[in-house]
């Protein structure tokens, strides 16, 4: 094991994003149809927050919707915005942080990704599955 291993070795580079202006329609449709969940919100290049497929469970019924079903009742995701549902303070990592000060963080914390930000740019995504993907990749 690489006791330095930057968290860039690990981090999703290619990060599907929301806008505070998007609906919580498509987040639900990009959580699901990517298999992912959690979604950084931008603006421009910069987070501003982070919505996780749990915020999104708390405000409706969507965990009573087949995986596989594309239609939601979308009632509820109506009456609220992204911007009233993410987490708004954020923790971030730079890309040059270890691996394990990634650890450290998520260890001591009740969120599950924490987003990787050089000079103010939204660069990379790293969750607890992907430290867990790497510790087995180290056995």
């Amino acid at each position: 094991m690489i006791k330095k291993a930057p968290v860039s070795a690990i981090m999703t580079k290619d990060v599907i994003t929301l806008h505070n202006s998007d609906s919580l329609e498509l987040a639900e449709h990009l959580f699901k149809s990517h298999h992912i969940r959690h979604i950084p919100v931008v603006r421009g290049e910069a987070i501003i927050g982070m919505l996780s497929y749990t915020d999104l469970l708390r405000i409706s019924f969507a965990d009573a919707v087949d995986e596989e079903e594309e239609t939601v009742d979308t009632v509820v995701y109506n009456m609220f915005t992204i911007g009233q549902v993410m987490a708004k303070n954020l923790i971030s990592v730079s890309s040059t942080a270890t691996i394990k000060e990634v650890a450290e963080i998520l260890s001591k914390r009740e969120f599950h990704a924490i987003p990787v930000v050089d000079n103010k740019k939204l660069v990379g995504i790293v969750t607890t599955t992907d430290l867990i993907n790497y510790l087995l990749e180290q056995f």
